[in-house]
């Protein structure tokens, strides 16, 4: 697959289509490089993961499950949410937490550091695909709680949780809007 195939490719894969099996450490480990190599003004690299495997994962969806009834009044949406956080949660094989550092000098603007940080996880997503391993960036509300149980320091955030697991199937193409309708050309 090159590279085109690859980006036209990437989709969003989430926890329930995922299939059984075992990502392995290793591949685990290529898709973290990768993410290393992502551009950052001033090479501030602001990205940190999280990697949650095997009962870890367990540990971290029961962490999810308390931050958001903390947050959610309706009792009847609590124990939905509640079922679908651990479903997920059992249905991928690896979770890795997106975390930023925000740069203490203030020499790059936040935004810049946010978009450092995404492009370390497209660049995980673009080898997701080529590996077939489906995967899916996630920005609940918790996210924002989420530091009770990582032990972020100050100037930390999460930005997302990424869910990992092994799809072997077609993916469905998708037609975005013609680019012709997002460009104007200056002479």
């Amino acid at each position: 697959m090159n590279i085109n195939d690859v980006i036209h490719l990437r989709r969003a894969i989430y926890p329930s289509q995922f299939e059984e099996g075992e990502i392995k450490n290793s591949l685990i480990e290529c898709l973290l490089e990768n993410a290393n190599t992502a551009p950052s003004h001033k090479l501030t690299q602001p990205w940190f993961f999280k990697v949650f495997k095997g009962n870890s994962k367990d540990k971290l969806a029961n962490e999810m499950v308390k931050s958001f009834q903390k947050f959610s009044p309706n009792i009847n949406f609590i124990e939905l949410k509640k079922k679908k956080i651990i479903e997920k949660c059992l249905q991928s094989n690896c979770i890795i937490c997106v975390f930023m550092k925000e740069d203490s000098n203030n020499t790059v603007p936040k935004w810049e550091e946010i978009s450092a940080t995404a492009m370390a996880v497209q660049n995980m997503w673009l080898m997701c695909t080529k590996l077939n391993i489906g995967s899916y960036w996630s920005s609940p509300k918790i996210i924002d709680s989420i530091h009770e149980f990582t032990n972020l320091n100050k100037g930390e955030k999460c930005l997302g949780i990424f869910y990992m697991g092994n799809y072997d199937k077609e993916i469905n193409t998708r037609t975005p809007r013609p680019i012709e309708d997002k460009v104007i050309w200056l002479d």
